[in-house]
C-alpha cells in the first residue's frame, strides 16, 4: 500500500510550547557563550560541539513550530526537530573525543593511553562519523517514509547508528578511565607542572560521556518500542532523558571549558616549564 503514510511519523501529543521555548533560550545562551570562547581562545577542535549546541537550539525551534499546528502537524517542523535533535549529541561526541587526545599529549602521558594519541582521536571520530551518517540517513528515510516498511527501515538504520555511538562511547569511557587511573597512580612531570586543574576536565569528560550514553540508550529504546510505545507517547521522556542531559553537557563545558587546560597557550607554557626543569 504505497499511499499508506504512518500516522506515528508525527507526535502522539501536543508539543509543549513553553518547554520548547525554555530549551531554545537556554541552548542559545550556551551556544553564544561557546562561540565567544571559540574565537577568543581559537579552540577550533570545539567547532563540532558548538554546531551541536546550535542543532539543539534549532531543533527545539522545530518543536515550538509544531505546537500550534496540533493536531494537524506539517512535515517540515517535525523534520527539523527530528534530524537536528538526533544529530546534535553526535557532534558533541566528536569534540569530546578530541579533548582527551589533546589532554594525553599535553600531559606527556602517551604510554598511559590504551590507544596511541595520534590514533586515539581518529579512531573515535571515525566511529562518530559512521554514527552520524547512519543516524542522519535513517532520519532521512523516516521523514520520507510512505509505508510501514519504509518507516521500520528508517528506524532500524537509526538504531544501528545509535548502537555504533554506544559501542564507541562505551570504549571511550573505558579508555578515559584507564588513562585517569594510570596517571593518578604514576603522575607525569607535566601532570604535576600543569597549573590548571586538569583533573576537573576529566571529571567533566566522565559527566558528559555518561549523559550522552544515557541519552543514546533512551533513543534506542524509543525506536525499538515504536510509535505505540511508552517513550513516544509522553513528551516528558524526551525532556528528561534527552533535552535536559544534553543541556547539562552543554553548560558543563561553559562552566569548565577545555581551553582552561587544552589550549595553544597552555601547551607552550608547559613546554617552557619542561625545558626549564631539564635545564
Amino acid at each position: 500500500m504505497a499511499d499508506e503514510t504512518p500516522s506515528f511519523v508525527f507526535y502522539q501529543y501536543k508539543p509543549s510550547m513553553a518547554a520548547a521555548i525554555i530549551f531554545i533560550v537556554l541552548f542559545a545562551i550556551s551556544t553564544i557563550l561557546h562561540l565567544k570562547v571559540l574565537f577568543q581562545k581559537r579552540t577550533w577542535y570545539f567547532i563540532p560541539f558548538v554546531i551541536g549546541c546550535l542543532f539543539e537550539a534549532v531543533g527545539y525551534i522545530g518543536r515550538a513550530m509544531s505546537s500550534p499546528e496540533y493536531p494537524n502537524f506539517t512535515k517540515n517542523p517535525y523534520i527539523i526537530q527530528s534530524i537536528l535533535l538526533l544529530l546534535g549529541p553526535t557532534l558533541f561526541a566528536a569534540s569530546i573525543y578530541m579533548i582527551l587526545g589533546r589532554l594525553v599529549v599535553l600531559l606527556e602521558a602517551e604510554r598511559y593511553s590504551l590507544i596511541k594519541p595520534r590514533w586515539l582521536t581518529k579512531f573515535f571520530v571515525l566511529g562518530d562519523v559512521l554514527s552520524f551518517f547512519a543516524q542522519g540517513g535513517g532520519g532521512g528515510l523516516l521523514t520520507q517514509a510512505k509505508s510501514m516498511d519504509d518507516m521500520r527501515r528508517g528506524e532500524n538504520v537509526i538504531i544501528g547508528g545509535l548502537c555504533i555511538q554506544i559501542l564507541f562511547f562505551g570504549f571511550f569511557m573505558v579508555v578515559t578511565f584507564v588513562f585517569h587511573r594510570r596517571i593518578s597512580t604514576n603522575p607525569t612531570r607535566n601532570s604535576l607542572a600543569l597549573p590548571t586543574p586538569w583533573k576537573k576536565l576529566i571529571l567533566v569528560l566522565y559527566l558528559s560521556s555518561t549523559l550522552i550514553m544515557v541519552r543514546s540508550v533512551y533513543r534506542i529504546a524509543e525506536y525499538v518500542l515504536g510509535s505505540d510505545g511508552e517513550l513516544l507517547s509522553k513528551e516528558a521522556y524526551l525532556y528528561c532523558l534527552d533535552a535536559l542531559p544534553m543541556l547539562v553537557v552543554s553548560f558543563a563545558y561553559n562552566w569548565f571549558h577545555p581551553s582552561r587546560v587544552v589550549s595553544r597557550d597552555k601547551q607552550e607554557r608547559i613546554s617552557v616549564t619542561s625545558l626549564e626543569v631539564l635545564g
